[in-house]
């Protein structure tokens, strides 16, 4: 069984920076890939950014490349998500997730997910 713990969502306005944390508990073998989604209101919950635990290859929403960094510290099991330049309507609570043996943008495909924590950008 995994536990995901997200933390450093908050209020920003645009322009600015945020970074969220993702730690998993129990053992994360090589094969994982971790990511982070986001849902809006009134909207589906969407693939922003992921990464490949083992070899580290990273993928990103094409509405966040460039602006979004997604990163791994293996020996901390955690994932983080570096937010820059941050618009309003990337509003939204982001959700981490965890699926032991694939790398699809499929929400269904993942195993484990956060309880999910709150990002608002105002204009």
């Amino acid at each position: 069984q995994v536990q995901l713990v997200e933390s450093g969502g908050g209020v920003v306005q645009a322009g600015g920076s945020l970074r969220l944390s993702c730690k998993a508990s129990g053992r994360i073998y090589s094969s994982t890939f971790m990511a982070w989604f986001r849902q809006a209101p009134g909207k589906e919950r969407e693939f922003v950014a992921g990464i490949r635990w083992g070899v580290g290859n990273t993928y990103y929403h094409d509405s966040v490349s460039g602006r979004f960094t997604i990163s791994r510290v293996s020996a901390e099991n955690t994932v983080y998500l570096q937010m820059n330049s941050l618009k309003p309507e990337d509003t939204a609570v982001y959700y981490c997730a965890l699926d032991r043996g694939g790398y699809s943008r499929m929400s269904s495909s993942f195993d484990y997910w956060g309880q999910g924590t709150q990002v608002t950008v105002s204009s």
